[in-house]
C-alpha cells in the first residue's frame, strides 16, 4: 500500500523523525531527453497523411497529450482521424522513438536522491504508460523507481490527482502542465528549465521552485526534506 504524506515507509539505516518526501517527476525533458525520438515517430506517422513536420515545429508542443500535439500539427484534422494518427504513433514509437532517448545530467541522481532522506521517487508522465517503462529501460533509469510508481497517460490536472494518491511532496517537471498537477496534489512545484519553456515562464505559471537542471536537485531536496520535518512545505530555490 503506498504510504501517504505524513506516514513514513520502513527504511534501512537510522531512523528519521516526521514525515519524509515522495518526489514526483515528470519524463519528457524532466528525467529524460526523449525530443529526437518523439520527433522522428511524429514525422513519420504524419507523413503518412500527407503532413510534414520538423524538429523546429514539434519542439514547442514539447510535454503536450500527443492527441493535442497531433491536432495541433495538422489543424483541421477531424477527432477521429486524429485518435488514428495518435494510435500509430504508439505503435511506432517502441521502435522508432526509444533507442535515442537519453537520461538528462543529474537524473539518475535525482531519482535516488529521496531515499536518502527515507523517501522516493516516482514518475508520472503524458506518454502512453507502456512507453514510459520503455524509456525509463532505454536511459537506464529502471531501476531507480518501483514500477507500481510509474503511471503514464496523465496530464496536468490528472497527474495531480495521481500524485495526490502517491502522496507526492513535490513534482518535478518542464511544462506549466506540471505546475498544475503539482498544485492539484497540493505539492510542491519544481520546475526545470530542460524543456521547452524557460524559468520565466514556469514562474509565471506558478512553480514555486526553478531549478536550471536535475544536477541541482539533490541540494534543494536537502532542504525540502528539513522543511518536511519541521512542518513547513517549500524551500524556494537560489534565483
Amino acid at each position: 500500500m503506498d504510504s501517504p504524506l505524513g506516514e513514513r515507509p520502513a527504511v534501512d539505516g537510522p531512523a528519521l523523525d516526521g514525515p519524509v518526501p515522495v518526489v514526483g517527476f515528470d519524463l519528457d525533458m524532466t528525467l529524460v531527453d526523449s525530443s529526437e525520438g518523439i520527433t522522428a515517430t511524429l514525422r513519420a506517422v504524419l507523413a503518412e497523411v500527407g503532413v510534414h513536420v520538423d524538429a523546429a515545429d514539434v519542439w514547442p508542443w514539447a510535454g503536450m497529450p500527443l492527441e493535442r500535439i497531433v491536432a495541433g500539427l495538422a489543424p483541421g484534422t477531424p477527432p477521429g482521424q486524429v485518435e488514428r494518427i495518435a494510435a500509430r504513433y504508439k505503435q511506432l514509437y517502441p521502435s522508432l522513438g526509444v533507442d535515442s532517448v537519453r537520461a538528462l545530467p543529474g537524473a539518475a541522481a535525482a531519482l535516488a536522491a529521496p531515499a536518502a532522506h527515507g523517501g522516493r521517487s516516482v514518475v508520472v508522465s503524458a506518454k502512453h504508460a507502456p512507453n514510459v517503462h520503455r524509456v525509463l529501460a532505454a536511459a537506464g533509469l529502471a531501476d531507480a523507481v518501483e514500477r507500481a510508481d510509474v503511471s503514464g497517460d496523465l496530464f496536468a490536472e490528472q497527474k495531480g490527482v495521481r500524485l495526490r494518491e502517491l502522496g507526492a511532496s513535490a513534482y518535478v517537471g518542464d511544462h506549466p502542465g506540471d505546475v498544475r498537477a503539482a498544485q492539484v496534489a497540493g505539492a510542491v512545484a519544481v520546475g526545470v528549465s530542460t524543456g521547452a519553456h524557460d524559468a520565466d515562464a514556469l514562474r509565471a505559471a506558478g512553480a514555486e521552485v526553478v531549478l536550471a537542471g536535475l544536477e541541482d536537485f539533490p541540494g534543494w531536496l536537502a532542504l525540502h526534506a528539513q522543511q518536511l520535518r519541521a512542518g513547513k512545505k517549500a524551500v524556494p530555490a537560489p534565483r
